[in-house]
Formats: C-alpha cells, sequence, structure tokens
C-alpha cells in the first residue's frame, strides 16, 4: 500500500511515524509543507521513505494565505504519486489542504494544540478544523482531550477515530546506557548534590517555558541546590537568554540548545524533577518519557496531564501561567522523600507499561490505516 505522509515542519515525531509505517511494510512518500529554520530532527528520514519535490518545504509557511498558493502543486504530487492514502496533519494546514484537494481516504493527525487553541484563533480558524475533520476518513489524535474537542467541531463518527499516547520508544538498554551517561552529565557539570530540574519543551508562548524560568528564579530563592537543564530552542530564545542573565542564573541553568535524541534521554536520566508549564498539550511524549526515567513530575493542570498525572499519587499539578504555582510544586518535590519519590516512580512506569507501549500503538495505526484504504477500494467496486 502507498501513503503520503504530509506534515508541517520535520520533528522526532514525525521520524517516529514514518519508521513506524515503513517498517511495517508501507511505501511511504514524505512531503513537508515548510522549514521553519528550527532542526527539530536531525536525523535524516527513515530508509525507505522517498522525500518527495515539490514548490512547498523550504521556508515558512504559516498563513492560510500561504498553503492556498502551495494547492495546484499538491495537487500536481497527489496526481503524480497516486497514494492509496493521504495522511496529513496538522488539521488546518496539511490537514485541511488534503480535504480542499478532495483526496480519499484521508488521515488526519492531530498535533494536539491545532484541536485544542488553533481551532479558536478566530472564525476562520474554526470554520477550516470543521471542514477538514468532516472530511477526514480518520482522526488519530493522542488523548482523550483532543478526542472530546474534535467531535464538537466535526462530524466524526466513532470509527473515524484513532485515539493512543505516542508513547515513549525506549528500549531497555537504551535506558540503560543513558542512566550511565546521565551521571557522568552530573558530575561534568558539578552538579552531584544538587537537585536537577529539567525543561524539555520548545521555546514558543504555548508550552509556558517564560513561566518554568520564573517559577526556578523563585524557588531558588527558597533551596539554592536546585540546578535547571533547558534543553530546546525557539522563537524566543533572544527573550529567554536576555532573562538568565538579568536574574544572574547563568552559573546554574545549563542550556545546550536542540541536541538528538539520544543525547536528551541522557538528561532524563540525569533529572530530579520533570517540569512542564505548557498552557495547552495533548499527551505528551516527553511527559512519557519523563515517566520512564523517574524523576519527580510537575506539569500544567490541564485536562490531558490529568490523564496522566494525579495529585500525592504520581506527580504534581500547578496552574498554567502562575510561576508561584510551579514554584510551589517545585520546591515539593525536591523535598519529596526517597521512598515516596520510588513509589511514584514505579506506578508510572507501571502506568506506561498499560497503555503507552509505542511498538504496540503503532501497530494499531497501520491497521487502522490499511483498514480506510481496504474500505475506500471496496466502495468504488
Amino acid at each position: 500500500m502507498r501513503l503520503l505522509y504530509f506534515t508541517r515542519d520535520y520533528t522526532t515525531h514525525d521520524h517516529r511515524f514514518l519508521q513506524a509505517f515503513t517498517s511495517r511494510g508501507l511505501e511511504v512518500g514524505y512531503l513537508r509543507l515548510e522549514d521553519g529554520g528550527i532542526a527539530y530532527e536531525t536525523r535524516d528520514v527513515p530508509d525507505g521513505v522517498q522525500e518527495l519535490a515539490w514548490s512547498g518545504g523550504t521556508t515558512r509557511a504559516e498563513t492560510p494565505e500561504q498553503w492556498l498558493a502551495l494547492m495546484p502543486d499538491f495537487a500536481r504530487v497527489l496526481s503524480e504519486y497516486a497514494p492509496d492514502v493521504l495522511y496529513a496533519g496538522p488539521v488546518q494546514s496539511c490537514g485541511f489542504m488534503g480535504a480542499m484537494a478532495g483526496h480519499r481516504p484521508l488521515a488526519i493527525m492531530s498535533w494536539g494544540s491545532d484541536v485544542l487553541r488553533d481551532s479558536a484563533r478566530s472564525p476562520l480558524w474554526r470554520w477550516m478544523t470543521s471542514y477538514a475533520l468532516a472530511r477526514a476518513d480518520l482522526l488519530v489524535c493522542d488523548s482523550n482531550t483532543v478526542v472530546d474537542r474534535a467531535r464538537e467541531l466535526g462530524d466524526l463518527r466513532d470509527s473515524a477515530i484513532l485515539s493512543f499516547p505516542w508513547g515513549p520508544d525506549l528500549p531497555e538498554g537504551l535506558v540503560a546506557d543513558s542512566r550511565g551517561r546521565g551521571r557522568h552529565i552530573r558530575s561534568r557539570l558539578e552538579w552531584a548534590g544538587c537537585r536537577v530540574v529539567l525543561s524539555t519543551r520548545a521555546w514558543e508562548p504555548v508550552y509556558g517555558v517564560d513561566t518554568v524560568l520564573e517559577a526556578f528564579r523563585q524557588a531558588r530563592q527558597v533551596d539554592p541546590d536546585l540546578r535547571l537543564v533547558l534543553l530546546g530552542e525557539g522563537s524566543l530564545g533572544v527573550e529567554f537568554r536576555l532573562y538568565l542573565e538579568e536574574h544572574d542564573l547563568l552559573g546554574v541553568v545549563h542550556s545546550p540548545g536542540l541536541i538528538a535524541r539520544k543525547e536528551a534521554l541522557d538528561y532524563f536520566a540525569a533529572a530530579d524533577i520533570y517540569v512542564s508549564a505548557a498552557h495547552s498539550d495533548g499527551t505528551s511524549v516527553s511527559l512519557l518519557e519523563a515517566m520512564e526515567f523517574g524523576p519527580a513530575i510537575v506539569v500544567t493542570d490541564i485536562p490531558s496531564n490529568r490523564e496522566w498525572i494525579e495529585p500525592g499519587r504520581n506527580g504534581w499539578l500547578a496552574e498554567a501561567g502562575r510561576p508561584d504555582s510551579f514554584s510551589a510544586a517545585l520546591l515539593a518535590a525536591a523535598r519529596q522523600p526517597d521512598e515516596e519519590r520510588e513509589r511514584y516512580s514505579r506506578r508510572n512506569r507501571k502506568v506506561l507499561r498499560e497503555c503507552a507501549i509505542w511498538e504496540e500503538n503503532a501497530d494499531t495505526l497501520v491497521r487502522a490505516v490499511l483498514r480506510i484504504s481496504d474500505e475506500h477500494a471496496s466502495s468504488r467496486t
């Protein structure tokens, strides 16, 4: 079966999905809508994926007007590649373009914030969301929160919805190796006796990294042994670096920028506390990775996180946009007794084993894509 994978940019998540499809025998073409200028994924596309040439994919393409201007060449790609299934997302960009092109069957992959936040940008964005969802043969999403909102926006049958967490792909050997390198990171930074807080989210407004920075500053006034690893990069980079300099935090914050996923996992292993202050999220893969590695979890009190974190059992929830709330949670996590921390970690790993095994969920996804392909072929005979 031939699948065209049409995505906004190229990220680690895209690499994983492309690999899931090709490793299960699908013929996969890859089409990229834009290049936002940030290398979210340093690896080439997986072996066996055919990168398709077209007029998009080399510069930013952020507005509906820019997307519509690409429609004629997108129609050409569809005609020449002739996929059995078009797999496209986010909803309002790639998904909407797929719906406008009229290609069937159409699988749309929500990236969480497209349904939860972008659909409310304006009446136009809401209409684009509803238009795309109503024409999807399959909606792929990662949380009940996204499913509930998508049902409000589009006329979706139960059989047209597939929801599963994009669980971490973490073989035991990889985790064990990262734990050893994590200890080396702490030693190299001379943080062996400190409590290390880890933030992995992109430096964009939706992810609330500004809240993390101010919460960390406040918490350090109480506990000077706290340290922060700030992974990532983004449009707020200049602002964040000025903040660190102005508040004399450069010596206690380590910011290596965008790094390869394997190296990022070493920082999970080095961390005592994982923090995400995202204002909106589906199921965050970085949260699930943190649950595997075992640091204390501090995340925003939003519906998607409440699907995974229960205060008093396996982590802390803090109010969105409230540095004081996150600061209090960080301090509580830092003071947690070791035996209680271990109980939390065991519960988190148990939850992952029950419902977030990537290989099993990838199998389910491929079966769903094959199903809509077969149903469409049957309807034409």
